[in-house]
């Protein structure tokens, strides 16, 4: 099966993953995309730029970083259990979607539970980002999965280059470890709908 591919280095390309994402629904009142990808690819910013996209077409979006839902730093594989039961379960339900998101200072899950905003009450398009979320329980959830693409060298020079380079540093082999082990399980890129290249010229920050 063909999988339709966008690549950062041309200039619509965020508008290109807009159209796509709007071309796809279950039919519930919010859809539920899921961008995928190692550490360094570009995640976050491509997150990002599609909700701004989106925007620009009416379509109001909320992002959830799947940062909010590691327990520490050996929580990958648990993670993508708190998305279904916390917030994916209860949207396919119709009940309200709240998590606790996680303190990585104190070490633990906070004791409020945050919901999703306003703007996504009547519908709109949840975006979810992070490692994890594209994990085989929960593609069944999914309107849409996004895979972000970058080579090794790139994603490294990246990871490298961020402003909490250093407090990461200490779990970066670590964590890797665990993206290694999930993505043997899942496969999320094997089940991508589409894929970000953004490893070539004018590509994204991660």
């Amino acid at each position: 099966m063909s999988v339709e591919q966008v690549r950062t280095g041309d200039d619509r390309w965020a508008d290109r993953l807009a159209e796509a994402v709007l071309g796809r629904s279950r039919g519930g009142p919010l859809r539920v995309v899921a961008v995928e990808g190692r550490s360094g690819s570009g995640k976050s910013t491509v997150a990002e730029r599609l909700s701004t996209a989106l925007a620009l077409r009416g379509e109001p979006s909320a992002v959830l970083s799947m940062e909010d839902l590691y327990p520490g730093w050996d929580g990958l594989s648990l993670a993508h259990t708190f998305l279904r039961e916390w917030v994916l379960e209860p949207l396919a339900r119709g009940e309200r979607a709240a998590w606790r998101r996680y303190d990585w200072e104190r070490g633990g899950f906070a004791e409020d539970w945050t919901a999703l905003p306003p703007e996504v009450d009547g519908g709109g398009t949840l975006i979810v980002e992070g490692c994890g979320c594209g994990a085989s329980p929960v593609r069944a959830h999914l309107d849409l999965l996004v895979w972000v693409a970058a080579t090794d060298t790139e994603r490294a020079r990246r990871l490298d280059l961020r402003g909490d380079a250093a407090l990461y540093a200490p779990y970066r082999n670590r964590w890797a470890r665990q993206e290694d082990e999930f993505h043997a399980a899942h496969r999320p890129r094997e089940h991508a709908d589409l894929v970000v290249d953004n490893s070539g010229s004018g590509a994204t920050a991660p």
